[in-house]
């Protein structure tokens, strides 16, 4: 599908351009960045309204009805750039994504023998192939389809022992017992397939996909690879809700349920028999004084009941993370669900928190687009805790496109080992 108003400009896309497209179940979000040296420069916004029917809990339903909103946010941020980019990375949500960190321990040969680069990519292959199997086994029994197909998403290196010292740099190093932790991300083929068939649709190149909460981690990581930042990240969006649990700079899982922004809206609607459009208003406006009392009183109850529902899965996508002594204390918000004032202060106020291993009750906050390493907006438009992902998905695309220096960490070349 082309842009028919950009065939008479001049320009030809510019190879150091790059879109970030967060397709939500709520809303599509396009970014268009300038990438120079590590620094990354948002020059155009774009957002456009999904249809109802357009995707169903993270996943897309509808490629025409993606492809016209995703055509509708690009052409609004390539008019405030004043240029097309080609070059893509896409978000992947949904319960089908699968982000989870092993371990694996590998006895050596020879343990006199220095560790070189090829051993540790022979370690790294082993891990994802692992991984790759434990992933295939969850979403066959999920989906009840043994011959479902899983390709790997992202990958990131979290931490290496030898001998149970952990190091930064293994290369070079002696041992016999190397203990490698990798997060890996898995989605369904017919996932990425229908991502993939969208981007060619917009003929768009797709360097990447992420797994949306990923993505979120790497927003606040920035190319930090010795950072020590810790918590808990949940992207709130309109169909699922991601978490991340982020422990000093190393991903140790993500996990989606399929309850967001639309969940909420939906049970205003059931429980005060109205259309999904006016319990949207409602939710949205439900600290308006031009409300009137009863009805905010109806709404709020009915925000309640799925408060109960989505503390629950919280409580219980935060209990997976059994291989964790404690949970970071700090919890960081972002996504269009998490704009809703009361889920924040449940978050905050409620006991859902108690049978968890955390030291104390967690704070929360927002995320804010200062708060984003090493990405600015000169276009002043991605505003707020909504536009993190999308942010995060040019974290991805850069990882991507940045080459090997020699004065890269280790760590950065153990990570792009991992890329795909």
């Amino acid at each position: 599908m082309v842009f028919e108003k950009f065939l008479n400009k001049a320009n030809t896309p510019d190879p150091d351009y790059l879109v970030g497209l967060d397709i939500g179940t709520e809303y599509v979000k396009a970014l268009i960045a300038h990438v120079e040296g590590d620094q990354i420069e948002i020059k155009g916004v774009g957002r456009a309204r999904q249809e109802l029917g357009d995707m169903h809990q993270g996943a897309i339903a509808d490629i025409a009805g993606v492809v016209r909103n995703c055509e509708a946010a690009l052409s609004e941020a390539e008019e405030q750039a004043g240029l097309q980019a080609k070059r893509c990375v896409i978000g992947i949500a949904g319960e089908l994504v699968k982000g989870v960190t092993n371990t694996i321990r590998y006895r050596r040969p020879q343990p006199d023998r220095p560790l070189d680069e090829a051993e540790m990519e022979f370690i790294i292959e082993k891990v994802q192939d692992r991984a790759a199997a434990k992933a295939q086994k969850q979403i066959a029994l999920e989906t009840g389809n043994d011959d479902v197909e899983v390709k790997l998403v992202n990958s990131a290196l979290v931490s290496i022992h030898i001998d149970g010292y952990k190091i930064s740099n293994p290369i070079g190093f002696q041992g016999k017992d190397v203990a490698v932790q990798i997060y890996t991300a898995f989605a369904p083929m017919v996932h990425i397939g229908a991502l993939e068939r969208v981007a060619d649709e917009l003929a768009l190149e797709l360097i990447a996909v992420a797994a949306e909460p990923f993505a979120v981690s790497r927003s606040v990581l920035g190319t930090d690879t010795n950072s020590s930042f810790t918590a808990i990240l949940a992207d709130v969006g309109g169909g699922t809700t991601d978490i991340a649990v982020v422990n000093d700079g190393g991903v140790e899982g993500t996990k989606m349920f399929g309850i967001g922004g639309r969940s909420f809206t939906n049970t205003i609607a059931s429980e005060l028999t109205i259309g999904y459009e006016d319990a949207e208003k409602l939710k949205v406006n439900i600290d308006n004084e031009q409300v009137k009392e009863s009805v905010k009183k109806d709404v709020e109850k009915a925000v309640d009941k799925t408060l109960e529902v989505w503390l629950a899965g919280v409580e219980l996508a935060l209990g997976e993370f059994d291989s964790v002594d404690h949970l970071p204390p700090r919890i960081l918000l972002c996504g269009g669900g998490a704009s809703l004032k009361k889920l924040v202060q449940a978050l905050e106020k409620r006991e859902w928190y108690k049978d968890l291993p955390f030291t104390k009750r967690p704070t929360v906050t927002h995320i804010k687009p200062k708060d984003v390493v090493g990405i600015t907006d000169s276009s002043g438009k991605a505003s707020d805790h909504t536009f993190i992902t999308a942010m995060g998905l040019l974290r991805v695309g850069y990882d991507t496109m940045i080459g090997t220096t020699d004065a890269d960490s280790i760590k950065e070349k153990l990570n792009r080992m991992l890329r795909i």
